[in-house]
């Protein structure tokens, strides 16, 4: 690689790093202060770089909360589409897809918090929350229709308002957790939440020879976990 081609990558990986500090320190701020009370100035203090240098990579707020929410949801997103085209019952899956949002929950509390209380609260029209949730929630509905073709799901049950209730259930636990009704902390805690939301819905959707074959897997499921930690 020529000097000026190693020049050019390494400017580049250090634009890329000062951009991902930035988005980094908005997250931060956005859950500690909220929207609407935070300021440019106040990101560009908790990056650690000068208040011109946010505008360098963002034209305003409302760019760095739109970035903010692609960034995170995409990645989500992309974890929720790997469990639900695995091979496999709808149970398992239903469950894989209550780990992904509750990991997520674990491992950036700040971050999960901005997706679902500070996007909410955000002017209409800088950030297509809506949209970016109904295609998560037609993709997931499809794997219901597979469910339901496989005699795994009851018949009577639509697909497509399967989908919404699973993840409405599931914004509702997070927003108990980042709202303080749930301490973070508690690990115990955090697990049965996660349990209670894919078994309750479950218990309402799956056929009765399906739910056998969950409960069973769930088990199984439960001793795997076990000898794990002996």
């Amino acid at each position: 690689m020529s000097q000026q081609s190693s020049k050019a990558v390494e400017g580049g990986s250090r634009e890329g790093e000062r951009r991902r500090t930035i988005l980094r320190a908005a997250i931060d701020v956005f859950a500690r202060k909220g929207y609407h009370g935070c300021r440019i100035a106040d990101v560009a203090r908790e990056a650690g770089v000068a208040y011109g240098l946010v505008y360098h990579y963002f034209k305003n707020k409302d760019e760095l909360l739109e970035t903010v929410f692609e960034t995170g949801w995409s990645g989500f997103v992309s974890r929720i589409r790997a469990v639900v085209e695995a091979e496999g019952p709808v149970g398992p899956k239903v469950r894989g897809i209550t780990d992904v949002a509750f990991d997520a929950y674990r491992v950036d509390p700040r971050a999960v918090k901005v997706l679902i209380v500070e996007i909410a609260r955000s002017p209409g029209g800088h950030v297509n929350r809506q949209s970016a949730f109904t295609d998560t929630i037609r993709m997931c509905a499809e794997m219901f229709v597979q469910a339901q073709a496989s005699g795994e799901l009851r018949p009577e049950v639509d697909p497509l308002l399967a989908s919404a209730l699973l993840f409405g259930s599931i914004e509702m636990g997070l927003t108990a957790l980042v709202m303080g009704l749930v301490d973070p902390r508690d690990t115990d805690m955090l697990e049965r939440a996660r349990q209670q939301i894919a078994g309750t819905f479950l218990h309402g959707v799956l056929t009765q020879d399906a739910a056998a074959v969950e409960e069973s897997w769930k088990k199984s499921a439960m001793r795997s976990k076990a000898t794990k930690h002996l």
